[in-house]
């Protein structure tokens, strides 16, 4: 996992509510555990005709979804069953960052662990995104903060440990790893002082 400090780009908008990780990937492409090609089936269904031709209608195939790393969604973001292929899809597509009123817990704690930014803000900012597609954002981790291209500042609630591993680059394994010689000096101590 790459760390993530700041990022500044632009915004993708689909604003449909209660988009669930059926949708962000379908089913049929969690056959591998493989985190990378997953980005070529990002809203497959949505994305695709049935001969499998992209629709020139939907955002992702649209020439403007070029280089943009924030999706905007509606309310309920990334519902539905848990399933890491979910942000691995977005990140392996190129997204930093989901930006949405409201998002399923499961899925915040699988981008989390994986690097993607989920962002939670009010009715307002979501609105104000939502009417903008293309808006160019800098998002901050370490002040949990979004800036919007008028300059405005909208916090966003992130809980510490996971701010640390974001700004880290690092996963909860990676922590318990960087932490190993306190483990084994706490591991031996304890043995020692056991009857």
């Amino acid at each position: 996992m790459q760390p993530f400090a700041t990022l500044t780009a632009r915004t993708l908008v689909l604003p449909a509510t209660n988009i669930d990780t059926d949708q962000i990937i379908p089913a049929r492409f969690l056959t591998t555990t493989e985190r990378t090609g997953l980005g070529a089936h990002l809203f497959a269904d949505w994305r695709y005709d049935p001969a499998g031709q992209p629709r020139p209608e939907f955002v992702l195939n649209r020439p403007e979804a070029a280089g943009c790393a924030i999706l905007v969604a509606g309310r309920n973001f990334g519902c539905g069953s848990s399933r890491e292929h979910a942000p691995w899809a977005l990140l392996d597509y190129g997204l930093r960052a989901v930006i949405s009123t409201e998002i399923a817990d499961i899925f915040r704690n699988n981008s989390l662990k994986n690097g993607l930014l989920p962002v939670i803000v009010d009715e307002a900012t979501s609105g104000w995104l939502i009417a903008h597609p293309g808006a160019e954002l800098t998002l901050d981790v370490a002040h949990a903060t979004l800036t919007l291209p008028d300059g405005r500042v909208v916090s966003f609630p992130l809980e510490t440990f996971a701010r640390h591993c974001l700004l880290e680059g690092m996963d909860e394994l990676g922590y318990l790893l960087g932490r190993r010689a306190e483990i084994e000096a706490f591991e031996k101590h304890r043995g020692e002082s056991r009857p």
